[in-house]
């Protein structure tokens, strides 16, 4: 059930055309009555946590107090609305005023060997040969260029938790940079993909917020990396592949809305601009094209 809204401050339009939006949501976004965007995603199934949600057939999530959940449908939904092509089998993960959020999904590519040393010079070195066949890309499909800039954080694994991350700093034309991070969690038959979109300024306190948010995801029963038997299929590349240029890599990043879901209290007036993270997925896309007129809103968990 949505509340009306408590107040409204006209924002302006603020279009970021950073990172890989699409042409068409971009498009749509910019005509969309602001407004009625806003409450369609308040409208959405969020899940309110304290809960334990199900990321497909692979794995859950304890959904911490504060934080929010959306299922497949809703993310494709959820997608759509901040001009994304909409995409089926993603799930989000979303702090309760969206001052972050993640997307979540399951590749299905074999097991993935974790033998392999990183090097961070040479993976740099990779990403950037690697810009102009992107950006011909992204040209193709009305979106803007980004030039890899450096590392925010270097890649590295953690053979305890079986997490590889990174950060990447990204260049647009207009010389805007865009900070783009990515978890990865290895099981048994694939590897889930987590892109977390968050405000610049407040990005590495929630890199920390969604990190601690991640010791509650489990792979399920049969699906644990440790659970690997001889026979199982076994990926092409090993994790250097997944931080250079994994097959299902893109990027992106996007400027966000900000508003307050809640469950009965009172909703928090925001005004933020946001980037995001690296995707997964081609041409997956993480776009936040714009805020508008709107301040604060409430939304009560469904009956």
């Amino acid at each position: 059930m949505i509340g009306s809204p408590l107040s409204r401050r006209r924002l302006g339009l603020l279009v970021f055309l950073l990172g890989t939006l699409a042409a068409p949501g971009l498009g749509a976004a910019q005509t969309r009555n602001p407004d009625q965007v806003v409450r369609e995603i308040t409208g959405l199934g969020w899940q309110h946590g304290p809960t334990e949600s199900r990321i497909g057939s692979v794995a859950t999530i304890k959904v911490p107090e504060k934080q929010l959940f959306l299922d497949a449908l809703n993310t494709r939904r959820f997608l759509e609305l901040n001009g994304n092509p909409p995409r089926d089998n993603r799930y989000t993960l979303a702090a309760n005023d969206l001052s972050w959020f993640a997307i979540l999904f399951f590749e299905e590519s074999g097991y993935v060997k974790d033998d392999e040393k990183l090097d961070a010079d040479a993976l740099l070195k990779s990403l950037r040969d690697s810009d102009a066949r992107g950006n011909e890309e992204r040209q193709r499909l009305g979106m803007p260029a980004l030039h890899t800039a450096g590392w925010h954080v270097p890649p590295h694994y953690d053979a305890g938790t079986k997490r590889l991350e990174w950060g990447m700093r990204l260049r647009s034309d207009d010389n805007r940079t865009i900070v783009n991070y990515t978890i990865r969690l290895l099981g048994r038959r694939g590897v889930m993909h987590s892109v977390l979109v968050s405000d610049a300024e407040r990005l590495d306190r929630n890199i920390e917020v969604f990190k601690t948010s991640l010791t509650g995801f489990d792979f399920a029963s049969g699906e644990r990396y440790a659970e690997f038997r001889a026979g199982d299929r076994v990926a092409e590349y090993g994790l250097a592949a997944r931080a250079a240029s994994p097959p299902s890599a893109s990027r992106s990043s996007c400027a966000r809305r900000s508003f307050r879901i809640s469950s009965g209290r009172s909703p928090r007036r925001t005004r933020s601009r946001r980037t995001a993270r690296s995707s997964s997925s081609p041409p997956m896309t993480l776009g936040r094209p714009g805020t508008s007129s709107w301040s604060g809103w409430r939304i009560a968990p469904k009956s």
